[in-house]
C-alpha cells in the first residue's frame, strides 16, 4: 500500500474507529524487576491495517509484541483482541500468530510438515486431507508449491521466510505478528521480500504488526508506524506525516535523514518560525509541534530538499564540498560552511541534472525553500 492510499484510509476515518480494532493496548506498561520496558502504550489497530514498531535497540517494540501474542503478561494496563481482554490468555488460545527472526523452523521436519505442525495441534482434529489441502493452498500463497518435500536445511534464506510466513498465516489467524523477519537477508533479497509481505497482506487481509529497527523497511511496509523510545510510544502516523511532520529531532533523526542545526527558537507566527543556530545564522521553517519561544531547538532540513550549485544561488550559502557519494540514481555531497557547519545535500536525479558532478575541494552553493524546513522543540 502506498502512503497515499494510506492516508486516504485514515482521512475517510477507517483505520480511526475504535469499533474496527483488532487489537489495542491500553494504558500497558511492562517491567522486568526495576527496568520499565514499555510505558503507558495506547494503541488502536484496525483490521486489515499494517503497522510497524520502529526504533532501536531496547526501546520497547519487541516487548509489546510480545505482550500482543501472549509470551508476555502487562504489569499495568490491559491488551485486547478482537474486544476482549487477553491479559491471562495462552499463547496458543489467541487468534495470533508469529514470526520470529530466526524463523523457529523444525530442521528435522520437512517444509510441509513445518506448515502443517500448527494444524495438527488443533482441537477437534482435521482429518488427514483437510490438513493436505490447508497446507497445499498456503504453499502456493507463498510460493513454494513444488518444494513440500524439501527438508529445510535445504532451501535458502528467504525460502526459509517463507515457509515461517506459511506455517504463521495456516492456521489464517486475525493478527499476524513479525518480529524483525527480514534481519538475516542480505540487502537485495530484503527489498524482493519486502514487496512479498505487501503483496502477501494485501491478498490475505490479515493484520501485520512488525517490529523493525530498519526505517526504511517501515517506511516502505507500513500503512502506520509506531515510533518508540525508552519504553514509549513517541509519535504514531502514516509514513508521509512522520516523514514530513515528525514532531521532534529524535522522529525525524530516526525517520529518514535531516541535516540539524541546534539553537534557539525566535518569534513564532502562526504556523511559521524563526531560528538563530550557534553560528549566529538566523533561519525561519515551518513550526513544529510543542515550540516555545525563546527555549532551545533544532533547526530541520532533508538532504533532498538542498539545492546544490558551482554558480551563485538566490539566498544561497558558499561550501566547500568535502566528498561525493555515488549513488546510481543520485549523488550524495558532505558540503561544510565555515560558520555553520556540515550538511549532507542529495543532488536531483542523474536524469534531471543539467550540471556536471561536483569534486571534492570544489566550492558551490547550496539554498533551500524556507517551507522546507522544520522548527523543532529539542529532545
Amino acid at each position: 500500500m502506498t502512503s497515499d492510499a494510506a492516508d486516504m484510509k485514515y482521512d475517510r476515518g477507517v483505520l480511526n474507529d475504535a469499533s474496527a480494532a483488532v487489537a489495542e493496548l491500553r494504558h500497558v506498561s511492562k517491567r522486568f524487576g526495576d527496568v520499565e520496558a514499555a510505558r503507558d502504550l495506547n494503541l488502536s489497530v484496525a483490521s486489515g491495517e499494517f503497522l510497524s514498531f520502529l526504533g532501536p535497540s531496547g526501546c520497547g517494540k519487541t516487548t509489546a509484541l510480545r505482550m500482543l501474542a501472549g509470551f508476555e503478561t502487562p504489569s499495568e494496563g490491559e491488551v485486547l483482541i478482537d474486544g476482549q481482554v487477553v491479559n491471562t490468555l495462552e499463547p496458543f488460545r489467541r487468534p495470533v500468530n508469529m514470526v520470529f527472526q530466526s524463523y523457529a523452523l523444525f530442521p528435522h521436519l520437512s517444509v510441509f510438515d513445518n506448515v502443517a505442525y500448527g494444524l495438527r495441534q488443533r482441537r477437534p482434529r482435521l482429518s488427514r486431507a483437510e490438513i493436505a489441502e490447508k497446507v497445499s493452498r498456503t504453499l502456493e500463497v507463498v510460493r513454494l508449491g513444488d518444494f513440500g518435500a524439501r527438508r529445510i536445511w535445504e532451501m535458502s534464506g528467504g525460502q526459509q521466510q517463507r515457509v515461517a510466513l506459511a506455517r504463521a498465516i495456516v492456521n489464517e489467524p486475525k493478527l499476524l505478528l513479525l518480529d524483525e523477519p527480514l534481519a538475516a537477508l542480505d540487502r537485495k533479497l530484503r527489498k524482493a521480500m519486502q514487496i512479498e509481505l505487501q503483496d502477501l497482506q494485501r491478498q490475505l487481509g490479515i493484520t501485520f504488526i512488525l517490529v523493525t529497527h530498519d526505517q526504511e523497511e517501515a517506511l516502505s511496509l507500513s500503512d502506520r508506524i509506531c515510533v518508540m523510545r525508552d519504553g514509549r510510544i513517541v509519535q504514531i502516523g502514516t509514513p508521509r506525516e512522520l516523514y514530513d511532520a515528525p514532531a521532534s529531532r529524535y522522529v525525524a533523526d530516526f525517520v529518514g535523514s535531516s541535516n540539524f542545526l541546534e539553537g534557539r527558537i525566535g518569534r513564532i507566527t502562526g504556523t511559521r518560525a524563526d531560528f538563530t543556530g550557534v553560528s549566529g545564522h538566523s533561519f525561519s521553517g515551518q513550526a513544529g509541534p510543542g515550540i516555545e519561544e525563546g527555549a532551545t531547538g533544532t533547526f530541520s532540513l532533508r538532504p533532498e530538499q538542498i539545492n546544490i550549485s558551482r554558480h551563485q544561488l538566490d539566498c544561497g550559502h558558499a561550501v566547500t564540498v568535502q566528498n561525493r557519494i555515488f549513488l546510481g540514481e543520485h549523488t550524495e555531497y558532505v558540503v561544510r560552511h565555515d560558520e555553520i557547519g556540515t550538511f549532507i545535500v542529495l543532488a536531483s536525479r542523474r536524469a534531471e541534472d543539467r550540471e556536471p558532478p561536483l569534486d571534492a575541494g570544489t566550492q558551490a552553493y547550496i539554498a533551500w525553500n524556507p517551507d522546507a524546513a522544520l522548527i523543532l522543540r529539542a529532545d
